[in-house]
């Protein structure tokens, strides 16, 4: 499925100096060799019909989302303002929540989930060690869960680092694989190219006034 959207109707906050997306699952953050339709290049496309021709055009993502998870993404509009989010992110003073649905736990829970991960480019997937393993990177996440609609489990998750499908490949290791993510044990069937993992806050310093800035984006799934 490729999906071409009127970007407008997916803008959750624009400025002179940054531009904050809700992504739709399925859709891909940036080009690829298959030349599949991206939310980079349509974002490009929307500044440039609504700048002045004199104008430069410039959009950057910061920061990707998995192709089947929906969510929010940050674009900074002037190079300026990328090297500054950029830096942000890079010293982890961003924080990142996300949502997930898995199959239901028996009871609610919260806690932290801690593993070493590594990334397996070859079969572009992410393993999970229990310990140290030479190679592995330390990865964590905090989260509470709690039934819904009786036969799922809705995880509140907060992302501590920000490694190669982890939340995925966390939550799979605890247990729980999220809904039709079948590359990490799911059996239960979703959507095409879609997974029930949704990036619904997203806490920044805005680059230009200093203000913190807290974007907030409700799953099509909790609506």
């Amino acid at each position: 499925m490729s999906i071409i959207i009127y970007v407008p109707d997916h803008i959750l906050y624009e400025d002179k100096s940054i531009l904050v997306m809700n992504k739709p699952a399925s859709l891909m953050v940036e080009p690829d060799r298959n030349g599949h339709p991206n939310l980079l290049q349509q974002v490009q496309k929307y500044i440039r019909k609504s700048t002045h021709p004199n104008n430069e055009v410039y959009a950057q993502h910061i920061h990707r989302l998995d192709r089947p998870v929906s969510g929010i993404v940050l674009f900074a509009k002037k190079k300026s303002m990328l090297r500054d989010l950029s830096e942000q992110f890079a010293q982890r003073t961003v924080k990142k929540f996300y949502q997930a649905l898995t199959p239901a736990s028996t009871e609610s829970t919260s806690g932290k989930l801690m593993h070493w991960h590594y990334k397996d480019s070859k079969n572009k997937k992410a393993i999970i060690h229990l310990s140290e393993k030479p190679d592995f990177d330390p990865v964590s996440l905090s989260y509470t869960n709690t039934v819904y609609k009786e036969k799922y489990s809705l995880w509140n998750i907060e992302l501590h680092t920000g490694k190669y499908h982890q939340i995925r490949a966390q939550l799979s290791a605890a247990g729980s694989p999220i809904l039709g993510d079948v590359l990490y044990g799911s059996t239960i069937e979703y959507a095409p190219n879609c997974i029930a993992l949704h990036a619904g806050r997203l806490e920044f310093t805005h680059p230009l006034t200093k203000e913190r800035m807290c974007m907030e984006a409700v799953p099509q799934w909790l609506v």
